[in-house]
């Protein structure tokens, strides 16, 4: 969930990324792993972001995996094959704090091979960096403030001044879902606006993602158990999916038709 919301912010929002990672404004488009012969699974956490002069690979990461320096290799690699003239700037973003050494990794190495690469630790960045740029304003409330409370209350205001109802929706959705990683759902509901966020297209494409797993699951536990089993099963995995990405227990209740005291007894 959260790797869909960064790669949807980094894909709508380049420009606001370009001027953050690139310290220039520069139009960048979207590379498809496919042209680097990247399989899609491999694919989920990483955008490909190409400008007439280099190329931006992001990395988006919520817990740090000690493989992530040789991907980054491999990912350098496999973009000097396709254009040996291309640089590359390659950043991996570590969302959640964590006393982990693995997120001051910055380079790979393997006998006379050395790589190396930018790693930003979000909650070392200035949370008013973020309210400058619109595409980054979600990633506020992760950044380093002195209250994340007020921060979001500030992204809040900020998303409230965009002109454009679907930009808007979707700024406000994904403000609500980053903030999951740092804050309670009682904090984020209360601050952010439910109402703006639920018209989001990201937000209604995680929610139906949602249902869509659930439906597949309860489906074949459905065969074992008998239709009527099933049903209710399908029922139970759809709404523990949807608690699982953080949706508010009163918005799984309405699209899943099981009651707020059966939802309470699911939550993780």
């Amino acid at each position: 969930m959260y790797d869909d919301i960064c790669r949807f912010l980094a894909e709508h929002f380049s420009a606001d990324f370009a001027t953050w990672l690139l310290g220039k404004s520069v139009t960048l488009t979207e590379l498809q792993p496919s042209e680097l012969s990247l399989d899609p699974i491999r694919a989920d956490a990483l955008i490909f972001l190409e400008s007439d002069e280099a190329i931006l690979h992001i990395e988006f990461q919520t817990v740090p995996k000690p493989n992530i320096p040789f991907r980054v290799l491999d990912y350098r690699v496999r973009a000097y094959r396709r254009d040996p003239t291309k640089p590359m700037q390659q950043v991996v973003i570590y969302l959640k704090q964590t006393g982990s050494e693995l997120v001051y990794q910055t380079s790979f190495t393997m006998e006379r091979t050395t790589h190396e690469f930018d790693v930003i630790r979000l909650w070392e960045q200035p949370a008013s960096l973020f309210l400058q740029y619109p595409g980054l304003i979600p990633f506020a409330v992760l950044g380093q403030s002195d209250n994340a409370e007020e921060t979001l209350r500030q992204v809040s205001q900020s998303v409230d001044r965009i002109a454009d109802p679907q930009t808007q929706a979707n700024l406000m959705a994904a403000s609500g879902i980053l903030a999951g990683l740092k804050l309670d759902q009682d904090v984020i509901y209360r601050l952010l606006r439910r109402d703006i966020m639920q018209e989001s297209t990201v937000y209604r494409s995680i929610l139906e993602e949602g249902k869509a797993q659930g439906i597949a699951e309860g489906k074949a536990e459905g065969k074992a158990e008998g239709k009527a089993e099933g049903e209710a099963a399908k029922q139970r995995e759809i709404a523990l999916n949807l608690l699982r990405e953080g949706l508010p227990i009163e918005l799984v209740a309405r699209g899943t038709g099981l009651s707020i005291e059966e939802l309470q007894q699911l939550q993780p």
